[in-house]
């Protein structure tokens, strides 16, 4: 039955590594309570109590309006296939976007996903487990490619615009700073030689801070050919 910890076992960080799809719950003291169902291999444990997933652009941004005012977070893992299984994490969250100076060493360490916005950075204080015995068996058959797709459709620009109309407020009016947080897009377009074989063609723009000429962003791949006045010393 119900079992309580202070941090994540090596059980435990297996059993992540081995879902394909997870649950975020978010609520400030009087606003609604978000749950959000989140995959596309966007979960990353940095530690047995520290944990951080990625966030790309959709129709609703509660998550940081939430996070901002109160930043208790609730993560929870169901196993669909195999032995029963509920895993909740409980803990605070912070939210990282492209402009702060933590972002790049984050972004690394996940593979790098159209329209990505923020990081959720997450400090946890406690780790349930439950019998999950009625949670009914489910087949993974793949990963829908509808949003990735869209991102790059829109490119850049088109991201922002719809950040700016989408992405400012929560549905109770909560602000997210999303806007105020972006960051100036450089129009230099290098090419890449990504980690994964499907981004192989990735060819992402630079991110750079409006009074600093540096990149943030490496978007977890690596340069093929650049400038020399930009390849150093910043991508060693």
């Amino acid at each position: 039955m119900g079992k309580r910890y202070t941090e994540l076992s090596d059980k435990h960080m297996q059993f992540i590594r081995e879902q394909k799809l997870f649950f975020v719950g978010t609520a400030t003291a009087d606003s609604r309570v978000n749950i959000s169902p989140k995959g596309m291999d966007s979960f990353k444990v940095l530690g047995p109590a520290r944990v951080a997933w990625l966030n790309v652009t959709g129709s609703g941004n509660e998550t940081a309006a939430h996070v901002r005012i109160a930043p208790r977070m609730t993560i929870m893992f169901c196993a669909f296939v195999g032995s029963p299984l509920i895993l909740r994490l409980y803990g605070n969250a912070r939210v990282v976007h492209p402009g702060d100076a933590d972002w790049p060493d984050l972004f690394g360490k996940f593979r790098p996903l159209p329209g990505a916005r923020q990081i959720f950075d997450v400090e946890i204080d406690l780790v349930q487990t439950s019998c999950g015995m009625a949670v009914p068996f489910f087949d993974y058959a793949g990963e829908r490619e509808q949003l990735s797709d869209w991102a790059e459709k829109q490119g850049e620009d088109g991201i922002r615009r719809y950040w700016q109309d989408k992405n400012q407020l929560s549905i109770d009016g909560l602000p997210t700073y999303i806007v105020e947080k972006a960051v100036e897009i450089a129009e230099y377009k290098p090419r890449f030689a990504c980690q994964t074989a499907k981004y192989a063609e990735y060819k992402p723009r630079f991110v750079f801070q409006s009074s600093v000429n540096r990149p943030l962003v490496r978007l977890g791949c690596y340069p093929v050919s650049l400038p020399s006045s930009i390849a150093s010393p910043f991508w060693r």
